[in-house]
C-alpha cells in the first residue's frame, strides 16, 4: 500500500496511483470527510483510456495517519504539493472538489504551478462561502459554525441526515440507489472527529479571492445549480469571475455530490479540460 511523508510534520499519507505511468497525469484532491474511492466514477474510466490518475488521502481521512495538527490551509496545500513532487508529477491537471479546490489554489499560491498545467474546480468551497467585509452577501460565520457544532455532537446523523441534500435526490435524474448512499455515508467514517471539526472552523473563515484571482492557468468551474454546501452564487459562479481564464460549466438539478449523480458528464468534462479543450 504506497504511501508518501508529510513534508509539513511526517505525517504517512495514502496515495493511489492508476494508469499507466507515462500517461497525461490527473491529480484528484478529495471533499472533506471522502477519501480517494469517491472518484470512483472518473478515475477508474479515465485510467482505463490512458491517463495517469493520482489521489491521496488527506491527512486525518481514509488511510493516512490519524493526527492533531496540520489542518490549516498553508499545511494541507503543502501536502498536495508533497504529493506532486513524491512523484515527480509534470502537466498535471489538478481536480479538487469542495475544500479540495481551495487546497489547490493554495498550494498554486505558495509552490506555483511548475508541475501544473490546469485546473479543475468541481463544486468548490473556492472562493469562499462565508461572509466577511469583501463578501458581504456570503453566509454567515455562525451558521457555518453551527454545523462544525452539530457534527460534532453526533457525527453519525450529520452524515445521515446530510445525504439527501449532498446528493439533491429529490432533483430530477439524480437517481443513485440506496445501497450507493448508505456506502457513501459510512465512508464518511473514515474520516476522524478531529479532522472534521478542524475543517469546519477553517471553512468558516476560508477566503482564497484574491488568490483565485491571481491565477495564471485554465481554470474549469464545475457546479450544481442545487448544491446547498457550496451555494452556486456564493462559491462556483464568483470562483469563475474571479479566474481570469476561467470556464464555468453549471449543472442543471446537481447538488454538491455531482460526482456521482452526474458521473458520465463530470468525467466527459475532465477528459476534454486534460486534452486541453
Amino acid at each position: 500500500m504506497p504511501y508518501f511523508t508529510s513534508p509539513v510534520d511526517g505525517a504517512r499519507l495514502h496515495y493511489v496511483d492508476y494508469g499507466p505511468a507515462d500517461g497525461p497525469v490527473i491529480v484528484f484532491v478529495n471533499s472533506l470527510y471522502f477519501g480517494t474511492g469517491m472518484w470512483e466514477y472518473q478515475m477508474l474510466p479515465l485510467a482505463r483510456e490512458g491517463h495517469r490518475c493520482v489521489g491521496f488521502d488527506r491527512r486525518g481521512h481514509g488511510r493516512s495517519d490519524d493526527v492533531w495538527g496540520g489542518f490549516d490551509l498553508d499545511s494541507l496545500a503543502d501536502d498536495v504539493q508533497g504529493l506532486l513532487d513524491r512523484l515527480d508529477l509534470s502537466g498535471t491537471t489538478l481536480v479538487g472538489h469542495s475544500l479540495g479546490t481551495a487546497e489547490i489554489v493554495r498550494c498554486l499560491t505558495r509552490h506555483g504551478a511548475g508541475r501544473v498545467a490546469r485546473v479543475a474546480l468541481i463544486a468548490g468551497m473556492a472562493p469562499g462561502p462565508a461572509r466577511s467585509a469583501n463578501h458581504p452577501e456570503g453566509v454567515d460565520p455562525e451558521l457555518i459554525r453551527a454545523g462544525t457544532e452539530a457534527f460534532r455532537r453526533d457525527r453519525s446523523a450529520f452524515f445521515a441526515d446530510g445525504a439527501h441534500a449532498f446528493f439533491a435526490l429529490d432533483r430530477p435524474g439524480n437517481e443513485l440507489s440506496e445501497a450507493y448512499v448508505e456506502s457513501m455515508i459510512r465512508s464518511c467514517h473514515g474520516s476522524t472527529a478531529r479532522a472534521g471539526v478542524a475543517l469546519g472552523e477553517l471553512i468558516a473563515e476560508l477566503d482564497v479571492a484574491p488568490e483565485l484571482a491571481a491565477l495564471d492557468l485554465p481554470v474549469l468551474v464545475v457546479h450544481g445549480t442545487h448544491d446547498t454546501s457550496g451555494p452556486i452564487e456564493l462559491t462556483g459562479r464568483r470562483a469563475a469571475r474571479l479566474a481570469p481564464n476561467s470556464t464555468l460549466e453549471v449543472y442543471e438539478n446537481a447538488g454538491h455530490g455531482l460526482f456521482a449523480t452526474h458521473a458520465d458528464r463530470l468525467t466527459a468534462d475532465l477528459r476534454k479540460f486534460a486534452a486541453g479543450g
